[in-house]
């Protein structure tokens, strides 16, 4: 813990009383120094996700005012669109000072009013995994009703998308290491769970839950370590849509994608845009994150520890003692 000088709003600015932070595997592996992406600027405020009440605005907002409930955009400079070049350096927690501190100052383009219903906790979890979810099961066309879609694991990610791809009407297949958080998975509402250390080849196991036809989509959070098997799950012409490399390296054999003319597409959080509209739908279905546990703002250590026990399931928060009001 550090003290700095208060942040003082811009033109543009909005200042916020953080109340609320969700943790990433991304945050851990910045503070492990085992960060794949761009490196974070030296002595880095960290953390992507974080929400809380407007304290005060710039001359020039025209969108805000004390007292909003608002959430921070994880890639500031994406706002709509494909995402610009420049957005890859515009990362909460990374290249820019992140959420983890008790004021924060951001663009008023950069962030998002949370709906009503939805607690300052909830709309914590939002910018990176949610965010990533509502991408991967919307990118190249919606899952749409009757389709199917495997998800990997009980990370943040998959679990949003088990919850958004449910929601639009798909059948949900989940893997997961264990029988106890593959209960959790059904009572979350996946219509099947396949326990990959009991079947190695998990992928056929997969297929075979549905009829022999495959996945329509795949949301690949594993990488070159599960990404085979992902494959033989798929479907023909199946989209997998790639986003970690949790599950460490492996061969790929590119003769399954050439037979089944799949589509293999890597993505990156989202846009302004897409939270915009993922938050109109998770109004619409009153939908809430699975959150796992909260942790005071003076114990982060601890809750950083939590994640990297493996031993949660949902979302790792750390709150303010009114982080959940409202």
């Amino acid at each position: 813990m550090t003290d700095r000088p208060d942040p003082v709003p811009e033109r543009r600015d909005v200042l916020i009383q953080v109340m609320a932070n969700s943790l990433n595997f991304r945050d851990l592996a910045i503070a492990t120094g085992l960060y794949g992406g761009p490196q974070p600027k030296h002595n880095v405020i960290p953390v992507s996700d974080g929400a809380g009440v407007v304290l005060d605005v710039g001359p020039d907002v025209v969108g805000y005012k004390p007292g909003d409930r608002v959430v921070g955009l994880f890639r500031q400079n994406w706002l709509g669109g494909e995402m610009p070049l420049r957005a890859v350096h515009s990362d909460l927690g990374g290249s820019r000072d992140g959420m983890l501190a008790e004021r924060v100052v951001l663009n008023e383009e950069a962030i998002c009013k949370i709906p009503d219903y939805m607690s300052l906790m909830d709309a914590a979890t939002l910018p990176c995994a949610a965010l990533t979810a509502w991408n991967a099961v919307t990118a190249g066309g919606s899952v749409a009703p009757g389709q199917s879609v495997l998800v990997l694991g009980s990370g943040g990610v998959s679990l949003f998308a088990l919850q958004f791809a449910k929601h639009l009407g798909a059948q949900v297949i989940a893997t997961t290491s264990s029988n106890a958080k593959a209960e959790k998975l059904r009572t979350l509402g996946a219509d099947a769970v396949v326990n990959y250390r009991d079947v190695a080849d998990w992928g056929d196991a997969v297929r075979a839950l549905t009829e022999g036809r495959g996945v329509d989509r795949v949301v690949e959070t594993g990488g070159s370590g599960t990404l085979g098997q992902s494959m033989m799950a798929a479907a023909v012409q199946a989209r997998i849509i790639l986003i970690g490399v949790l599950a460490g390296e492996g061969r790929i054999d590119p003769l399954p994608i050439l037979l089944k003319r799949l589509t293999i597409q890597a993505i990156s959080t989202g846009s302004r845009e897409m939270m915009d509209q993922m938050l109109r739908a998770m109004q619409a279905w009153q939908m809430r994150p699975v959150v796992d546990q909260v942790f005071a703002f003076d114990d982060a250590r601890a809750a950083y520890a939590h994640l990297q026990s493996g031993m949660h399931f949902g979302k790792v928060i750390i709150g303010r003692s009114d982080g959940n009001s409202g």
